[in-house]
Parts: structure tokens; C-alpha cells; sequence
């Protein structure tokens, strides 16, 4: 997941950037780290992301509905190649959790050296039967996908152009 750590600071940097948008940044394996304040320097951010192994995406997904203050004004990206080593039901009940209370919720699947994406393929398809737009996506794609969520306007589209791509 190096090439998606360092998409996810860049991205993370352009939306804390950002003044009409608040960001939180959370990096996870069993533990949870809350690197928002590192989101002002790219460069402090990526060193920020030194974690162990195992994954425990249920359990970042809990820690990251205790930050929603207005789930209608929420976009929720989960950047994983969704390979739980925890509760995958878990991780999947939660994330229906967030959609239903109004929050926007996207999963952009982790992208392996080469720039091609790598995760649980049997994840990702719950996820996106779930109505949950699940596509990888490089930093230059942010600004569309920044731009259809703020208008309101579904990803469904969008992710099924990137699919095919890969």
C-alpha cells in the first residue's frame, strides 16, 4: 500500500488545504492514528503513516463515526484494499452505519507499485452492493470526484469508468 499512502497524503494535504472543508486524517493497522494535525506539511504527514502490520479497518471505521458532527455534510473516504484482519461483518455493518445516517461514504481501493489496484475483491463487491462507490483513484482524479460529491451528484458512473480501466 505505498503508492496509496503517499496519494492519501497528497490528497489529504489538498483537502486540508482547503478552508471551506474540515479534514481529519486517520491511519490504521490494529491501532488508530490521528494524524490531522500533521495535514498542514505533505512531508510530516507521510512520515506520520509508520505503523505496524495487521488491519483492523472495523475498528478505524468506529473511531471515524465519533468524528462525524453532521453526517449530511460528511464525505467519508475509506482508503484500504479492504483485506480485514478484524470483523469483515463488522467493518461492513459499520460502513452501512455511516451511509444511513446521511454521511457520504466512499471506498477508494488501494493502488500496488505499478499504479494498479490491489484489494479483497470479495470486500469491495459487498461494499459496492451496498450502493457504496468502491474504485481506485489517483490524486489527479480527486478533483472530480471532489466535484460530483459536493454537487450531489452520484459516483456510481464514475466508478464503473475507473473499473474498466484497471
Amino acid at each position: 500500500m505505498g503508492e496509496s499512502i503517499l496519494y492519501s497524503s497528497v490528497m489529504a494535504c489538498i483537502l486540508a488545504s482547503m478552508t471551506a472543508v474540515q479534514t481529519h486524517v486517520v491511519a490504521f493497522d490494529t491501532q488508530i492514528m490521528d494524524l490531522t494535525p500533521l495535514c498542514a506539511d505533505p512531508v510530516d504527514l507521510l512520515f506520520g503513516f509508520q505503523m505496524g502490520g495487521g488491519t483492523d479497518i472495523a475498528k478505524s471505521i468506529a473511531y471515524c463515526q465519533g468524528l462525524v458532527q453532521e453526517p449530511s455534510k460528511t464525505i467519508f473516504f475509506l482508503i484500504s484494499d479492504l483485506d480485514e484482519g478484524g470483523n469483515r461483518a463488522a467493518l461492513l455493518r459499520r460502513l452501512e452505519e455511516l451511509k444511513a445516517s446521511g454521511v457520504t461514504v466512499v471506498t477508494m481501493l488501494a493502488i500496488a507499485d505499478g499504479g494498479k489496484p490491489y484489494y479483497d475483491a470479495q470486500t469491495a463487491q459487498r461494499i459496492a452492493g451496498m450502493g457504496i462507490p468502491c474504485f481506485a483513484c489517483t490524486p489527479e482524479k480527486l478533483p472530480q470526484v471532489l466535484e460530483r460529491v459536493l454537487k450531489g451528484q452520484g459516483l456510481e458512473e464514475f466508478a464503473k469508468l475507473e473499473q474498466k480501466k484497471t
